[in-house]
């Protein structure tokens, strides 16, 4: 048993609030995940031409400069880091696959937790609260997140083993639940060049999604394709850069709920986790139905496609594609005072 939550936001103007309102649906979930958890925020862009590459390293006196040096000699552009507890936020002007294969071979010291123009991952073993408190999350500003509680089962309670999961650039999975055959897609993954470095099987999901991608496949098309290919029960929120996506089993016996309102979109494993979201009266809320694909974005109108590609219905808030200056990273040290922020809702304030 694990607890998932997402939230996205509609409205820029609401983005300096996500990390406050994400953060008490994410410890909401600590009875469902007590050994460790995780999140992805999707904040501010790198600057043209680089990449956010986040990394992690246990050992609290770690020199992350020395890696930066390296980076800059291998790369010829001086690459800035910011460190928040156990990991470091580096920007690099390179491609994905070169920042990789240089770190796995210079540096196999420190884990690649995330590569992407927006998402930064973080998550350590300990329970929900003290992870939120350990990365100030609390503070941190973005358009969309999601986030993990850990009960582990499949594999051991280590930060590797922790969600969420990211093989592809931007792209990273959550999930509750367990798949029987991940040991031999996981074979068949790795002889396509998908890399794995732990012996959970949301590692292995998720490469399998990066993998449909990379072949051209749309986030809908995959995971419309791994309900043929990933047995098992399971509910899995996914985030993009744009947006993010929940597909259940075709049995959807995993639970699951999702929120819609003018502002944002929420989706947790229990109600309780939503329950404390500004205009949550005055949401509409559903079960997600099994083998359908929900999935919302800032570059399309948001849209429920089910299992054949038909759709069900779209949502009314209009793209947009602002984002804060914010970082995870240069607001760990922020004044706490910030953790009070209202929340304005449809002239609410909460």
């Amino acid at each position: 048993m694990c607890g998932i939550v997402g939230l996205f936001l509609k409205q820029s103007f609401l983005e300096p609030e996500l990390g406050a309102l994400f953060s008490e649906m994410l410890i909401c979930m600590s009875s469902r995940g007590p050994d460790s958890a995780g999140f992805a925020v999707y904040g501010a862009p790198a600057p043209l031409g680089k990449l956010k590459v986040i990394l992690q390293q246990s050992d609290p006196d770690f020199d992350w400069s020395a890696i930066g040096f390296a980076l800059e000699k291998r790369f010829r552009d001086k690459a800035s880091v910011e460190v928040n507890s156990t990991h470091a936020r580096f920007l690099v002007k390179t491609d994905a696959q070169s920042i990789r294969s240089f770190l796995e071979e210079y540096f196999p010291e420190v884990r690649i937790m995330s590569v992407g123009r927006r998402i930064e991952i973080m998550k350590e073993t300990g329970s929900p609260e003290s992870v939120v408190e350990r990365f100030s999350l609390r503070r941190i500003a973005g358009s969309h997140a999601i986030g993990h509680t850990r009960m582990a089962t499949e594999s051991a309670v280590t930060t590797e083993g922790s969600h969420p999961f990211s093989t592809g650039v931007d792209l990273c999975l959550v999930h509750n639940g367990s798949l029987s055959n991940h040991n031999r897609l996981r074979r068949r993954l790795g002889r396509e060049g998908i890399e794995f470095h732990t012996e959970n099987d949301t590692e292995v999901a998720a490469g399998y999604f990066s993998w449909q991608m990379a072949n051209g496949a749309t986030l809908k098309e995959a995971l419309e394709a791994g309900l043929k290919d990933l047995d098992g029960f399971y509910t899995f929120t996914v985030g993009t850069e744009d947006g993010f996506a929940v597909l259940r089993d075709p049995i959807a016996c995993k639970p699951a709920v999702l929120a819609e309102t003018d502002d944002y979109v929420a989706m947790a494993s229990e109600y309780r986790s939503l329950a404390n979201l500004p205009g949550i009266e005055g949401a509409r809320i559903w079960e997600p139905e099994p083998a359908v694909v929900y999935n919302w974005s800032r570059i399309q109108r948001g849209e429920v496609v089910s299992k054949n590609g038909d759709r069900i219905g779209v949502s009314d808030f209009a793209p947009s594609s602002e984002t804060p200056e914010a970082s995870s990273f240069a607001q760990a040290s922020a004044d706490t005072s910030s953790d009070k922020r209202a929340f304005r809702s449809n002239g609410v304030t909460a």
